[in-house]
């Protein structure tokens, strides 16, 4: 009997591996109804799942902040405590040390909201019967719109418009060079926003995917393939890491191409 006779015959009573790719096609792509293991629950036409998902990430978020605002004291303790050192982290790591103290100390909420929004988009997708946001293409492409708004909104503010192209090139290239970098630059914006996005994207689907495959290997084979259920578990530890990094990643580069924009001296 070959591997794909045992695949299709399956010691799972009747589900084979066509099943398994469905559902985790199915899993990780969007959709307009919920698959829970009993039944299926359909959405309005207004609401996709993974808008569902970003829908109760921002719930999330705001439940967390008005329940730290409550213990809001002189000397932060518990939840607030605990927030802190998110703010703390990203306002010096990463505002602060890209954009300077003034820069840096105004855009901090700006990249906190950033950070913690992605994350728990993320940790959510880890959940058993939630779905994973990021790893949609059409949400990560949001995100990074939103950095690239901020890199060319920012500049503009504070150095005009003509101030903006300005310094796209360095002081002091000739014209007939310019007309080779300033196309090149522009292009460039739009490039690091695609960086931003598909980093994120591909990280979160890829990660994943291999996790469900290990589990769809018992689902196919039966109680021979157990040991991948060890593997699902370093591969699930690994992926909790994985969201945090993607977060401190995406508003770590965030910042650095902000800063590229707002400050060109530097």
């Amino acid at each position: 009997m070959t591997t794909n006779d045992v695949a299709h015959s399956g010691a799972a009573g009747g589900v084979n591996a066509d099943d398994v790719v469905s559902f985790i096609m199915h899993h990780l792509g969007d959709s307009d109804h919920l698959r829970l293991p009993f039944s299926t629950i359909p959405l309005p036409n207004v609401v996709s799942r993974h808008a569902l998902m970003l829908l109760l990430t921002s719930l999330l978020l705001l439940a967390i902040v008005l329940v730290a605002r409550r213990q809001r004291s002189e000397v932060p303790t518990r939840l607030a405590n605990f927030l802190e050192l998110f703010v703390v982290f990203i306002r010096d790591r990463i505002a602060i040390a890209t954009l300077g103290p003034e820069d840096g100390r105004r855009m901090t909420p700006f990249f906190c909201t950033l950070f913690c929004f992605i994350l728990t988009a993320n940790l959510i997708g880890l959940v058993p019967c939630f779905y994973t946001a990021t790893a949609n293409l059409g949400v990560t492409a949001a995100l990074a719109l939103v950095t690239l708004s901020f890199m060319i909104g920012a500049a503009i503010c504070r150095h005009g418009v003509w101030g903006f192209f300005r310094n796209l090139a360095p002081p002091g290239v000739p014209w007939s060079i310019m007309i080779v970098i300033y196309p090149i630059e522009i292009a460039s914006l739009f490039i690091r926003a695609f960086a931003l996005t598909v980093r994120l994207f591909a990280n979160e689907l890829s990660g994943h995917m291999v996790l469900m495959f290990m589990v769809g290997l018992v689902v196919i084979f039966g109680y021979v393939a157990l040991p991948a259920i060890i593997l699902a578990c370093l591969v699930f530890i690994l992926e909790v890491f994985v969201a945090f990094l993607q977060a401190f990643i995406f508003t770590l580069f965030s910042a650095v191409f902000i800063g590229q924009t707002l400050q060109p001296e530097h």
